[in-house]
């Protein structure tokens, strides 16, 4: 059984609250990564996904003028770099998510997406 740290990715890309949808989407698209980290400082107060783009989208014309903070999923679960591959799916699927940040001594040392968990 693999471990997290085997296949987590630690490139990390942040945002802020208060950035926008629009910012959000396009540093997204820009890197080719389906979710991006929201953080205050060093803390990690919520993850916005494709999937949150697409609600967003959804609910309100304007949508890419909105803070993040509006749709992002907020305190989200995480693993450690010590979790099973194992249950980290089980988690994504248990809980329909597609991207865990990875926690180690209270910060954010990476982020595991089910594709990457699909490729073991």
């Amino acid at each position: 059984m693999a471990a997290i740290r085997e296949v987590m990715s630690t490139g990390l890309h942040y945002v802020t609250p208060s950035t926008t949808v629009g910012e959000a989407v396009a540093l997204m698209a820009q890197h080719r990564i389906g979710s991006v980290l929201v953080m205050e400082g060093s803390q990690l107060v919520g993850i916005f996904t494709e999937r949150d783009t697409v609600r967003s989208l959804s609910h309100s014309y304007d949508a890419p003028a909105h803070s993040v903070s509006s749709w992002m999923t907020p305190e989200p679960m995480t693993v450690t770099p010590e979790s099973s591959t194992d249950e980290a799916l089980k988690t994504m699927l248990d809980h329909n998510f597609r991207h865990l940040p990875v926690m180690e001594g209270g910060e954010v040392v990476g982020i595991v997406s089910i594709r990457d968990l699909a490729a073991l």
